[in-house]
């Protein structure tokens, strides 16, 4: 049986940490503090929806008190934490506040990356928080509104939509608003016509999803451009402005609207100079996740620059964070019991990318089989209610989903803000 006085700290509430919490809770004899600069959860992977209206916020984000409101030994705190003691095993919070205990976990999530492109911190939206989600939405809404009533708003590229970034957040993106263009303009903005919106993917990459196979980066190109989308490949961002942006190949694209989708940045803890990043922000761990140097400190998520099999660091996905946090949790009851440290092995299910209505691309199991169009747009849907935390977003989800299939209507455009 655990000591009784044995008390984790877990900094993040996003996969890794929730799941790190909920499986620790499972020992009553553990208690636990998690600590969220939120009180929700944010599910990344849908925030894009939000984004275009398919899905109300309440859809990609959970309430956290919510979801541990019967496990008496997590205890939720909104706070942002600002420092660390490693030796000492605590931390601090920017009010002031210290929570220690017998093991820390750090999982802090990522924040955006602009790679130190000019003006595109000023004049992009991001899409990676649930306020990134829901400010794009009401820009991209407030365009198509005010471009309804005046001809005036549908000029200068008021309806260019410029996604920079081909991975899966930039073609689902796109793939989303060509599908609003098509599907929704015309039914519901009776002074625009379709053609009016244009929607461009910039990538430097000279293919779309570098980290599928070819035969899905062909069908996604495809089918993008077939739907309508501009794509603009091997050629990167050099600036963005308030009227659109400059390709490195000097090419002008008028937008008041850009999307940021190119990439991300681990969330570290300047204040702590034993915690050293890495490339993209993310810091090195040892097999267990645990900090080098200090055997009860866990780094998980985005945070962490743990390793697959084949000694490469591991994506920064939701499947990857999930089973971080289950892990973390098997191995600090592990150290309690006085068990020896175990290594964690990722478990490779696959890579899904949503393009549009009826086509996706998903290459599933550790051997990454391809499966593209219908069946792969199914199986996205379904893994995707699957990831969610709580069992009303699923349902909802599934019937914002099949309503928006069927009938083309956006739930979520609700121009409030």
């Amino acid at each position: 049986m655990a000591d009784k006085s044995k008390r984790v700290v877990i900094v993040g509430g996003g996969f890794a940490g929730l799941n790190c919490a909920l499986d620790l809770a499972n020992d009553p004899d553990i208690s636990i503090t998690l600590l969220d600069r939120n009180n929700y959860q944010q599910f990344n992977p849908l925030f894009y929806q939000v984004a275009a209206g398919i899905l109300s916020p309440g859809n990609a984000a959970f309430a956290l008190r919510d979801v541990v409101r019967d496990l008496k030994n997590i205890d939720v705190q909104m706070a942002e934490v600002v420092s660390i003691d490693l030796a000492n095993k605590s931390v601090t919070t920017k009010n002031g506040e210290i929570y220690g205990g017998d093991f820390v976990v750090l999982a802090t999530g990522a924040a955006v990356n602009f790679f130190g492109t000019t003006g595109a911190e000023q004049h992009s939206y991001p899409l990676y928080s649930l306020k990134d989600a829901e400010t794009l939405r009401a820009a991209i809404l407030n365009a198509f509104e005010l471009a309804d009533v005046s001809p005036a708003h549908r000029t200068d590229g008021a309806l260019n939509f410029v996604v920079v970034g081909g991975g899966p957040t930039g073609v689902e993106t796109a793939g989303v608003l060509i599908d609003m263009v098509n599907r929704t303009i015309s039914k519901e903005y009776r002074h625009i016509v379709p053609s009016m919106a244009q929607i461009f993917l910039v990538e430097r990459n000279a293919s779309v999803l570098s980290m599928f196979s070819p035969v899905s980066q062909s069908y996604a190109a495809s089918e993008l451009r077939s739907r309508g989308v501009q794509l603009h490949l091997s050629v990167a961002i050099r600036e963005v402005d308030a009227e659109g942006v400059l390709l490195s190949n000097g090419m002008r694209i008028q937008s008041k609207t850009v999307i940021w989708a190119a990439g991300l940045t681990a969330r570290t803890m300047t204040t702590v100079p034993q915690i050293v990043p890495g490339p993209r922000g993310r810091v090195e761990v040892n097999e267990d996740l645990s900090l080098l140097g200090f055997p009860e400190v866990y780094v998980l998520g985005d945070l962490s620059n743990a390793k697959g099999t084949d000694k490469q660091p591991l994506p920064q996905l939701a499947a990857v964070a999930k089973q971080e946090g289950q892990f973390c949790a098997r191995s600090i009851t592990g150290k309690i019991k006085g068990n020896r440290s175990l290594s964690f092995v990722y478990k490779d299910r696959g890579i899904l990318a949503m393009i549009g209505r009826n086509a996706a691309v998903a290459e599933l199991g550790s051997g990454h089989h391809e499966i593209i169009g219908p069946f792969a747009f199914v199986t996205w849907l379904g893994v995707h209610a699957a990831l969610l935390t709580v069992n009303r977003a699923r349902l909802e989800a599934v019937i914002e989903w099949a309503w928006t299939y069927f009938h083309g209507e956006h739930a979520g455009q609700l121009l409030d803000q």
